[in-house]
């Protein structure tokens, strides 16, 4: 599967990158359901009370309605997370709103959180569920607010509720830059109220369930101190770091950089990685992190462990390398533990302290 999707990639970056993304959805909702080879148990990660099979997983934004999450654990995904998905349906933002920057390996985005609410994707779930007696892998739901929302805790509450059952975990994304006001979430009081609200219909609705907070990589670090100090008194069970940024890094060369929107891919790296390693320092292992943010091959997987992250999530990457980078990672990971002796626990982190010492990102 991967291998003829990867053969299509030529001809895809032919066409609008939101319409190349409707065909690959369109494509692997086609295809017969399969079960990944088993993993290599050196790849088993145990993080937030779930036994993830290898530690590289899809973040949201490929699959925003839950239509494909079984073909992506058949791809070698080891969890995968879908959405954004609001409450009710909107549209986002007006097209073209998704820019490949071809010449740095990156993208742009403005989608603003386009959704067909939570109806239909909570039906392809309940399927998925019904179709085999509940299907085996991780699945993640990201869940969100409209745009027009007068109460957007209210929609992350609902969120909670809609999913409670198929969710394998629950990500609250406050960090999308395409929603106006949306990162103001990320204000230490806001946050706290907000998780107040999420917790306690977490609690109520999926005890026990993962509740994790999607971050941006914007964050000035003193605002990051009061994010990290609120999730870990509200005793959330993990941070995701980071989201797109705004920022538009010194040297990108494709003209479409400066298309307003969030920044993925490559030119993320350098951004994300460091505020993924203070992150880590601030957290003091009370919860895991997952790293997310440029991810394009074995080596930024292995360095983005060692700045802290316990699980890696991309999409970005699968632009530009397509589906076999995911196993390609795993082989990667696999040789460096062999050739350090380590286990992949033991690198998680250990790259923190050097990840610190470096200039901050420019």
């Amino acid at each position: 599967m991967s291998a003829l999707l990867d053969l299509a990639l030529p001809f895809a970056r032919l066409i609008d990158p939101e319409s190349a993304h409707g065909l690959a959805i369109r494509a692997l909702s086609c295809l017969p359901p399969r079960r990944a080879g088993a993993d290599d148990e050196r790849l088993a990660v145990e993080a937030f009370g779930l036994a993830f099979p290898n530690p590289v997983g899809l973040a949201a934004g490929f699959d925003k309605e839950a239509e494909v999450p079984d073909a992506m654990l058949g791809a070698g995904f080891g969890f995968v997370e879908v959405g954004t998905i609001t409450p009710r349906p909107q549209p986002g933002n007006p097209r073209p709103r998704n820019f490949r920057l071809s010449e740095d390996r990156g993208v742009i985005n403005r989608y603003g959180f386009n959704s067909g609410g939570h109806g239909p994707a909570k039906a392809r779930l309940v399927a998925r569920v019904m179709a085999r007696r509940g299907r085996a892998g991780i699945v993640g739901v990201n869940v969100g607010a409209n745009k027009d929302s007068t109460d957007r805790a209210a929609d992350y509450v609902a969120g909670i509720r809609t999913f409670a059952g198929l969710a394998s975990y629950f990500t609250a994304n406050i960090s999308s830059p395409n929603t106006p006001g949306l990162r103001d979430l990320q204000e230490e009081k806001a946050l706290d109220e907000l998780l107040a609200r999420v917790i306690e219909a977490r609690d109520t609705a999926a005890p026990g369930v993962p509740l994790l907070v999607k971050i941006a990589p914007d964050l000035a670090l003193t605002d990051l101190d009061g994010v990290v100090q609120v999730a870990r008194r509200r005793g959330i069970d993990g941070l995701i770091v980071a989201n797109t940024t705004i920022s538009r890094p010194a040297g990108l060369r494709a003209r479409e950089k400066d298309e307003t929107g969030g920044l993925s891919g490559r030119p993320l790296f350098p951004l994300a990685t460091r505020m993924l390693a203070e992150s880590h320092a601030r957290v003091e292992g009370a919860f895991p992190l997952i790293g997310v943010g440029g991810i394009d091959s074995a080596e930024t997987a292995i360095a983005k462990i060692e700045a802290g992250a316990s699980l890696i999530q991309l999409y970005s990457g699968l632009v530009y390398e397509g589906l076999g980078l995911v196993e390609r990672i795993k082989a990667g990971l696999l040789a460096h533990l062999e050739k350090e002796g380590v286990s992949l626990a033991a690198l998680v982190g250990r790259g923190v302290a050097a990840r610190l010492a470096e200039p901050f990102p420019g």
